[in-house]
């Protein structure tokens, strides 16, 4: 009997139009750290992306971008998925990536270990998806900086005071770091590297 292999989930049904939906939502998110944005068109993509998460790599990485995933992730379907849709290089360490897909908190490498930039060409740094239970901004950790106008608050469980003291550290080296979006499963919220972290939530 031949075998069969099954076909990725697919992606967007409108790539042009849905594309162009998700990266305004990403500019918007990174030009307004912390605050919170819908993100409508998203894909059912295979467990356990969240579909914004699923938008935003079908939006921003392809085959010119080297991305890193967990190591559950990278021997299944959402390996297939990204292979099939993104034609995206993964990369085996995260230092190598341009962007970092973390589901689980638990996998995640720390800040140190991914791309900085340099000071010629900061633009080269890492972009961090990070997946999380949900985003609220009446509580959490206290955002202040570009884009501004006083203070945001975020909160992004499950992620804990040593996430974002971690990131607290990483961006002090602005104009060095690493931007963060992270992904809730309908909503998407950003912190870039400019923006300083204070008050980081207990736990």
């Amino acid at each position: 009997m031949a075998l069969t292999t099954a076909a990725p989930a697919p992606g967007f049904a409108d790539p042009a139009t849905q594309s162009a939906s998700s990266f305004r939502a990403v500019l918007d998110a990174m030009a307004r750290p912390g605050r919170i944005h819908a993100l409508d068109a998203a894909p059912e993509p295979p467990r356990p992306l969240h579909p914004t998460t699923a938008a935003l790599l079908l939006t921003l990485v392809d085959f010119d971008t080297a991305l890193w995933v967990e190591p559950g992730l990278r021997g299944g379907a959402v390996a297939d998925y990204l292979r099939f849709h993104c034609a995206a290089p993964l990369v085996e360490e995260p230092g190598e990536a341009d962007f970092v897909l973390v589901t689980d908190p638990a996998a995640r490498p720390p800040f140190a270990l991914l791309k900085p930039g340099t000071p010629d060409y900061p633009d080269r740094s890492a972009t961090l998806l990070m997946q999380v239970d949900a985003l609220t901004a009446d509580a959490g950790v206290r955002l202040s900086g570009p884009g501004i106008e006083t203070v945001h608050t975020l909160s992004a469980p499950p992620l804990k005071a040593e996430f974002w003291r971690e990131m607290a550290a990483s961006n002090a080296r602005f104009p060095l770091g690493v931007d963060a979006v992270f992904c809730a499963p309908r909503e998407i919220a950003a912190v870039p590297r400019s923006t300083t972290i204070s008050d980081q939530e207990a736990g």
